[in-house]
């Protein structure tokens, strides 16, 4: 697993954004990564079972985070990992007949990654009493549920400080996969972010879909749309916080000279399939969403299973910023100074605009 260079201290994941998951059958993608090996401690191998937000693994950003937590828990304790992704036309009973087929296979734990699984675990966590369900993104009510949840405002604060402090325009934008409270968090604290530190700077705000239209979250070409548009529109410095989409936003960033994109979730710099444009990757608000999954998976491989809620905050390195490639070296002390002000409480970042 990669991990990324932090602000003050750990900091990964992929993380952010806003999920689904699809159905079962030949209407969900599915990957088996098996294996015979035992956990070095002798012990039985641990099936995990992992449903995912539209565009699974390989998305460079959220659900990838939440792969190198599964990966890495599958590499220290052994056994197989059971993936189903979800569609843009995912309905209620397709995320309840996802989990159910992992259950009903025997995978255990399960995680769902995403909040649009809220629902559906809690409903299918009841009928499998036994099995150990991980849930990232939002809060579930059953016992048998280990909700992993983050401050992704406070991280997105963080990141509007390193905007402000770095365009050359007094003119920043902000995109948001789809218009989900989740995701306003992240607008929220970005635009906190850049006025409390520069007042004058402007935002452009602009989410790709809404309502129940996830497709914002695995549109690169709607992520490249919108960044040329704010681009053209004399913003300097473009956070994404939209799943894949935000691939296209950061090619989009790459094409105009001096201006900047920051990643989500995951550290953008140092993800392979975006190397080309990490010149233009000023730093990436990274979520542990890697570290929830694996924390959850060895509480079960551990027999003390993880449940109610796990926050995963900026105090605890939850969130945070990546500094690969030395783009906000220069600007640290200020970052830290405001970091501090979070996690004492002086400064209350807002979880909605």
């Amino acid at each position: 697993m990669r991990r990324v260079a932090k602000l003050s201290a750990a900091c990964i994941a992929t993380a952010a954004l806003a999920l689904t998951a699809t159905a079962c059958g030949s209407t969900s993608s599915e990957k088996d990564n098996s294996s015979s090996s035992a956990s070095s401690g002798g012990g039985k191998g641990i099936k995990i079972g992992l449903a995912y937000d539209v565009g699974g693994r390989g998305d460079r950003s959220f659900n990838d985070s939440a792969a190198r937590g599964a990966d890495k828990a599958k590499d220290e304790f052994g056994g197989s990992i059971k993936e189903l992704t979800a569609k843009n036309s995912d309905t209620e009973a397709d995320r309840e007949q996802r989990l159910t087929d992992l259950a009903d296979a025997g995978y255990n734990p399960i995680v769902a990654v995403g909040f649009s699984y809220a629902t559906s675990v809690d409903k299918v966590a009841a009928k499998y009493p036994k099995v150990n369900f991980g849930l990232i993104d939002s809060v579930a009510t059953a016992k048998n549920v280990d909700s992993i949840t983050f401050t992704e405002e406070q991280g997105s604060y963080l990141a509007g400080v390193a905007a402000a402090l770095k365009t050359k325009k007094n003119h920043v934008g902000f995109i948001g996969g789809v218009d989900t409270p989740l995701i306003k968090k992240f607008e929220a604290g970005y635009v906190q972010g850049v006025k409390d530190t520069k007042p004058s700077v402007k935002v452009d705000v602009q989410y790709l879909t809404h309502g129940s239209d996830l497709s914002g979250f695995s549109s690169p070409d709607k992520g490249k749309e919108a960044a040329s548009g704010m681009l053209d529109n004399g913003a300097d410095v473009v956070y994404a916080a939209a799943g894949s989409s935000g691939n296209g936003s950061i090619e989009a960033v790459n094409g105009v000279k001096g201006a900047w994109a920051i990643g989500v979730d995951s550290d953008q710099y140092n993800i392979p399939g975006l190397a080309k444009y990490k010149s233009s990757i000023l730093t990436s608000m990274v979520k542990n969403v890697d570290v929830g999954v694996y924390d959850f998976i060895k509480s079960v491989h551990d027999g003390k299973p993880l449940t109610g809620n796990q926050s995963y905050s900026l105090a605890k390195d939850g969130v945070g910023l990546a500094t690969s490639g030395g783009f906000i070296d220069d600007i640290k002390a200020q970052l830290d100074a405001a970091k501090k002000k979070i996690v004492d409480g002086t400064v209350k970042v807002k979880t909605a605009p």
